[in-house]
């Protein structure tokens, strides 16, 4: 049976990908940030309004709509639940059949972080209560975005799943910058189409790194000692 690597080691099965101290600083900044954000948000500072001065001047730019709608869709549940359910089933499976001890453990909390985007995102928009760009109305919740938030996380437990996975730091390296320029193109469709400002979208990555960096701690801390 194959050891559980260390923390912040990749190539054992499976370790917890990334440096653990890096992963850390991001998701105590993200926290911050979000925090700064929500505050500007709420009280309809000076970042609020050139948020929007900027969401107006990327909802007119040349991005063909039909595009932005396509990129935007990508954050859509019905589009990366079942992307995670997959990856999850694999992941499960592979973990099993290595032997590795409480295999369930991973595949598990990924499925429970998922849960957790709506339980945190819905009351938050309620609260802030942003009204969103022209084209969606008169209507209000508009940050942070949930959907680059399920797609922040959701492709995002998909990588961290598959990465011990996955030979090569030449592969993994691609795989890290795949998941970034998807989640930056689901942000500008959303932002295009009209459905969010900017700034919806950037709390909820921040969001998205604090919910992945508690779910990486989670495998940390339940991972057996080899």
């Amino acid at each position: 049976m194959r050891q559980t690597g260390q923390i912040g080691r990749l190539g054992t099965t499976p370790p917890v990908p990334g440096r653990p101290t890096i992963f850390r600083w991001a998701a105590v900044l993200s926290a911050l940030f979000f925090l700064f954000l929500t505050w500007q948000i709420a009280v309809g500072g000076a970042l609020r309004r050139a948020d929007e001065r900027l969401g107006d001047a990327i909802g007119s730019s040349g991005l063909p709509k039909r595009a932005a709608e396509l990129l935007a869709d990508l954050g859509n549940i019905t589009v990366a639940l079942p992307v995670l359910a997959a990856v999850l089933g694999y992941a499960a499976w592979r973990a099993r059949r290595e032997g590795v001890p409480r295999w369930w453990t991973r595949p598990g909390t990924a499925a429970l972080t998922m849960t957790a985007v709506p339980l945190l995102v819905v009351p938050i928009k309620e609260t802030v209560a942003r009204t969103g760009p022209a084209v969606m109305g008169p209507g209000t919740g508009f940050y942070p975005s949930g959907h680059a938030t399920t797609a922040a996380v959701a492709y995002g437990a998909c990588l961290l799943l598959l990465l011990p996975y996955v030979r090569g730091a030449y592969v993994r390296r691609e795989l890290v910058i795949g998941y970034t320029v998807l989640n930056a193109a689901v942000g500008l469709g959303l932002v295009r189409r009209g459905y969010h400002w900017p700034l919806d979208v950037v709390g909820g990555w921040c969001l998205s790194v604090v919910l992945l960096y508690v779910m990486c701690a989670v495998w940390a801390g339940r991972a057996p000692r080899g």
